[in-house]
């Protein structure tokens, strides 16, 4: 009778039930067993109790927490496998302790995050989610839009994805200034963008767009007195990460129409509750972290995920991001 495979494996967050066709898993059958799960397990216990009979745990980007609590309470894991080469929600330094090793993924690319971006920008100032919902509903036109051209655009944050964005931008005759805390004049102009200051880019962006990694310097980077900052006719589009702009802070504006609108595909907790204002204020569009969801994203992503997996069994593990 042949025995069961030694590896069990659980693919987690699969929020569209793709991740299977995505790659080649079958040729991990006899040596390992593949779970994909397709919820989302929020809270740490309820994690950790789907985990406990897992070696080998893989995560899409930052849906779920790998924290040193997680870690410590999962005396089987042995490897934990991410989308990206960089991933907040896993404690590397608590996995490196344990010994269990991180692996990653590499060429993401900015193609879907930067164009989902300009999708946004798009949709908001057009009313195109307003628009569409009217023409379902038996009406017609409601509302005005907003031109770009002529309008300046504004990148918290000028990395690969900030300067794909600018490229949008100019090709619809927008000016593009950024600012963050390490952009030279230098850079800034190799791309075409005006370097500014803080203050002076969240005053004078028309379209305010957010391209910062999430670090604890940067949390909050976009709190209450940079939004106070910006004008009533901007919009504030998200990107990039949830936690750098204060949530509290932009929803009273939003609430009390201190700004015009609202883009955004991040948030502090994913997915949003189902209560959450982001789900109902009329001048918010929310998409569910959509930024890098792609065909061609999942299919590199999952294709290196399994060759990791392969490579570790084997004792030469590929990608490792806690050596």
């Amino acid at each position: 009778m042949p025995s069961s495979p030694a590896i069990s494996i659980a693919v987690l967050d699969d929020y569209q039930r793709i991740a299977s066709s995505m790659a080649n898993w079958h040729g991990l059958s006899t040596r390992a067993k593949v779970s994909f799960f397709h919820d989302h397990a929020g809270d740490a216990d309820d994690l950790i109790a789907r985990l406990l009979s897992f070696d080998v745990v893989v995560l899409m980007r930052e849906r779920s927490r790998i924290d040193a609590t997680v870690i410590e309470s999962l005396p089987r894991l042995k490897l934990v496998v991410t989308v990206g080469t960089w991933n907040a929600a896993i404690d590397m330094e608590a996995a490196r302790k344990r010994g269990v090793v991180v692996c990653g993924t590499e060429g993401g690319g900015s193609h879907g995050p930067s164009a989902l971006t300009w999708a946004l920008i798009m949709a908001i100032t057009r009313n195109v989610a307003a628009e569409a919902a009217s023409v379902r509903a038996g009406g017609w036109q409601t509302s005005l839009g907003y031109e770009l051209a002529g309008k300046t655009l504004g990148l918290l944050g000028l990395g690969t994805l900030g300067m794909a964005v600018a490229r949008y931008g100019q090709a619809f005759g927008m000016r593009a200034i950024a600012w963050s805390q390490n952009l030279t004049q230098e850079i800034a102009a190799e791309a075409g963008v005006e370097r500014v200051e803080k203050n002076e880019l969240f005053r004078n962006a028309d379209v305010l767009s957010v391209h910062y990694k999430l670090s604890e310097r940067s949390r909050d980077l976009v709190g209450e007195d940079e939004i106070a900052l910006m004008k009533p006719t901007a919009y504030l589009i998200n990107t990039s990460r949830g936690p750098i702009v204060s949530e509290k802070a932009l929803i009273a504006a939003l609430q009390e129409r201190r700004i015009a609108g609202a883009a955004l595909d991040v948030f502090d907790q994913e997915p949003l509750p189902p209560e959450h204002p982001f789900r109902f204020l009329p001048n918010v569009l929310a998409t569910p972290h959509i930024g890098y969801v792609t065909e061609e994203t999942y299919r590199r992503a999952y294709g290196q995920i399994v060759e990791n997996i392969h490579a570790w069994l084997q004792g030469s593990p590929l990608r490792v991001l806690n050596e």
